[in-house]
């Protein structure tokens, strides 16, 4: 049983690494939300996905450990929840304070992730109201009302508000 326990105390805090690696680029992936950078975006996801990939195989394991941990205290792995592992360690002082620890580290790591992504979401939802409220601005000068300018024959010249056709070439 206490290698079982020390399996999984090792497999939460390397999981517990990996996420504050996800923690790190989060916080990076604030201000290259600021700016507009897709290029470091874009690295900054791929790096995530990578990370990510080693957390879902970490989970696998996780799983794998806690059924083990399950089949020997005679309880449903189901059912099995950490928290329910802690107290139930209370004559393995030494491992419960182990895995109690690990438990809360994990827990303010994911929190703090959390949070974090909940403000990139917030900054992109931002940005992309600030694409559509651009495009609304460029589809409405090009569809602006006709001027009252009338011809001879009582007709509008066709002329548009706010749209030049010609000016000044910068290139010259």
């Amino acid at each position: 049983m206490a290698s079982l326990l020390e399996n999984l105390i090792e497999l939460l805090d390397k999981e517990n690494e990996e996420y504050e690696k996800l923690v790190v680029l989060a916080e990076d992936k604030t201000p290259t939300i600021v700016k507009g950078d897709v290029e470091s975006l874009s690295k900054i996801t791929e790096d995530e996905q990578e990370i990510v990939g080693r957390i879902q195989g970490m989970e696998k394991q996780r799983i794998k450990v806690l059924a083990d941990v399950a089949n020997v205290v005679n309880r449903d792995v189901e059912t099995l929840k950490l928290i329910d592992l802690i107290q139930m360690l209370e004559k393995m002082p030494d491992q419960q304070k182990k895995l109690r620890d690990v438990h809360e580290r994990l827990k303010q790591t994911t929190e703090k992730l959390r949070e974090i992504n909940d403000k990139n979401q917030m900054l992109l939802a931002d940005k992309l109201d600030m694409v559509e409220f651009n495009l609304n601005m460029i589809r409405a000068l090009k569809s602006a009302p006709q001027t009252a300018n009338y011809t001879r024959d009582a007709y509008t010249n066709g002329e548009v508000l706010g749209i030049f056709h010609g000016g000044f070439d910068a290139k010259q």
